[in-house]
């Protein structure tokens, strides 16, 4: 099929900025658009760190009302949360209670050990309490993160408030044990979780395997040829789909950027045929979709030499055997599903580049490729890719974020 290139744009302008303002914050995501979140301080030390979480909040777009208990006020101010949420701060039983009418979410941060109890025993010592009811009654998503003491945490007692609130439907989120203490984990990790906990009540949830990195063929013992690739587009793409409540599964190379710590599935294959091998493993569990943004060897050292080649010599001559491809040999385990592949090529036009991703796309039996040519990245004033679809249409997306989203909204819709 001949390559017909119905340029198209797909804007940076979904998730606006909102930085124009004192209260304002640079939005980094829309995993939390257009949700109602209820967030509960009580009087933890941890409720120093309010003001970092509810701006994170934001940033993901959440509308966030806090009700604080009377000890939580007495370690940070309501002015300070009122300024960080832009929002309501209700701190006592007022007429402010019935925005409690309309929530998607609870989030308790820091969680005391006797929030835990008045929840679980249903004791109403205030409206922090009055509003884990109403959100348990009504079978709203909620999520506590608790802070105290290690000897606290480890407390037979708190062993049991714990699992019985987990019976009651609530997501408990324990800290790292720093200083002798169960400290709140960091506030990013802390939003990522939550997103993912609200938005796996929505239907529609998908089965996802991204491969990510660069991959290696050994040389000897000792070296190693490797290609490019940071994992940074992977690790944004699977961190975006479990923050929109997908089920996702990393299968990753080599990488320079840190993993984001709460994906809950990471296979790490650093050369291609361990790659290739892992993925068919995963495959059989016949996922829903696959986005193979992997940068994965097109050759492949033949022979690599025992122990480690001797330095000092004049040339040295390696032969390079093709790769197997895996996009096509994933091809009939993948039937049915969403797949995307990514294509980076160097000096050629913008036709030929689209023709080939065309070519790719029916080669493998792909959905789309995001196709994109090493001169362009990391210039602001070019597209970071291109998305092509089987008849041609190139969407252009012009930022990492426009990337991902626009991957996401493949994967749910389906194809």
């Amino acid at each position: 099929m001949k390559a017909r290139s119905r340029r198209r744009s797909h804007g940076s302008g979904r998730v606006p900025r909102n930085v124009s303002s004192d209260t304002g914050v640079e939005r980094l995501g829309d995993s939390l658009e257009g949700r109602r979140v209820v967030l509960g301080v009580s009087g933890g030390i941890a409720a120093v760190d309010t003001v970092r979480l509810a701006r994170e909040l934001r940033r993901h777009g959440a509308d966030v009302l806090t009700v604080m208990s009377e000890a939580a006020q007495r370690i940070i101010t309501p002015l300070a949360v009122e300024w960080a949420t832009d929002g309501t701060v209700l701190t006592n039983w007022s007429s402010g209670m019935d925005q409690l009418d309309d929530v998607d979410g609870v989030l308790v941060v820091p969680a005391t050990r006797n929030t835990l109890a008045s929840h679980v025993h249903g004791l109403q010592g205030g409206p922090l309490m009055m509003a884990l009811s109403v959100a348990r009654s009504r079978g709203t998503p909620i999520m506590a993160v608790p802070s105290m003491h290690q000897d606290l945490a480890t407390d037979p007692v708190t062993d049991d408030l714990v699992e019985a609130a987990r019976a009651q439907g609530m997501n408990v989120l324990w800290g790292p044990e720093e200083e002798g203490k169960r400290k709140t984990a960091d506030h990013v990790e802390i939003v990522a979780r939550f997103a993912h906990h609200l938005n796996t009540q929505r239907d529609g949830r998908r089965s996802v395997a991204v491969t990510l990195g660069a991959t290696a063929t050994p040389m000897d013992d000792v070296r190693r040829l490797v290609n490019t690739s940071s994992g940074r587009t992977g690790w944004a793409l699977a961190d975006d789909l479990y923050r929109h409540g997908h089920d996702v599964t990393c299968i990753a190379g080599l990488t320079t950027v840190p993993q984001p710590a709460w994906l809950p599935l990471i296979i790490r294959a650093e050369t291609a045929p361990d790659m290739l091998a892992e993925c068919l493993a995963v495959a059989r569990d016949r996922l829903d979709a696959w986005v193979h943004v992997a940068a994965v060897l097109d050759y492949l050292i033949s022979e690599p030499a025992e122990g480690k080649v001797a330095s000092g010599s004049d040339a040295l001559q390696i032969d390079l055997t093709p790769g197997p491809k895996h996009i096509d040999a994933l091809r009939d385990l993948c039937e049915g599903a969403v797949r995307i592949g990514f294509k980076l090529e160097t000096g050629i036009k913008q036709r030929e580049l689209v023709r080939r991703a065309v070519a790719q796309v029916e080669r493998a039996g792909m959905t789309a490729v995001i196709a994109n040519r090493l001169e362009d990245l990391g210039h602001a004033d070019r597209p970071r890719g291109h998305l092509v679809d089987a008849t041609g249409a190139d969407f252009a997306l012009h930022t990492e974020r426009d990337l991902v989203e626009a991957i996401r909204r493949l994967i749910e819709r389906g194809s």
